[in-house]
C-alpha cells in the first residue's frame, strides 16, 4: 500500500483548519494543522509534507508569505497554496508566485475545487 500524500495546513482560524483537516482526511489525505507561521515552519520541518496550505493574515498581515518562502528557500519543488479572503482579482495583480505561492483558494474554501487540485499532487500508488 502506498504512503499518503502529507498536506500541511497553516491558519490561524481554528475553525478553517478543522474543517479543512475534515476534508482531506475524509478523501484519504493524511492532514496535520498549524495555527501560526511559527508553528506551521516547525511541523512542515518535522513531518515532510507533499503540500502546504497557507493563510496571508496570520500574526502579522504578511505571515503566510514570509512562511511560503522559508518553505520555498528549503523545498522549492513543494507546492504551496494560499488560503485567503482576498478576492480572485486581487490575487492575480500581488504576484503570488513571487511570494512563494503556486495558486491561491478563495475562503470559504470551495472543496471540491480544492480536492481537483490536490489529486494532481496526490502520491502516486
Amino acid at each position: 500500500m502506498s504512503e499518503q500524500t502529507k498536506v500541511l495546513v497553516i491558519d490561524d482560524d481554528p475553525a478553517i483548519c478543522i474543517s479543512v483537516k475534515a476534508i482531506l482526511e475524509a478523501s484519504g489525505y493524511q492532514t496535520f494543522t498549524a495555527l501560526s507561521g511559527k508553528e506551521g515552519l516547525d511541523l512542515f520541518r518535522q513531518i515532510n509534507p507533499d503540500l502546504v496550505l497557507c493563510d496571508m493574515m496570520m500574526e502579522d498581515i504578511d505571515a503566510g508569505a514570509k512562511v511560503a518562502k522559508v518553505i520555498k528557500e528549503e523545498r522549492p519543488e513543494l507546492p504551496v497554496f494560499l488560503l485567503s479572503t482576498i478576492g480572485e482579482a486581487t490575487a492575480r495583480t500581488i504576484g503570488l508566485d513571487e511570494l512563494g505561492f503556486n495558486g491561491v483558494f478563495q475562503k470559504p474554501v470551495n472543496f471540491d475545487l480544492l480536492l481537483s487540485v490536490l489529486d494532481k499532487h496526490r502520491k502516486k500508488s
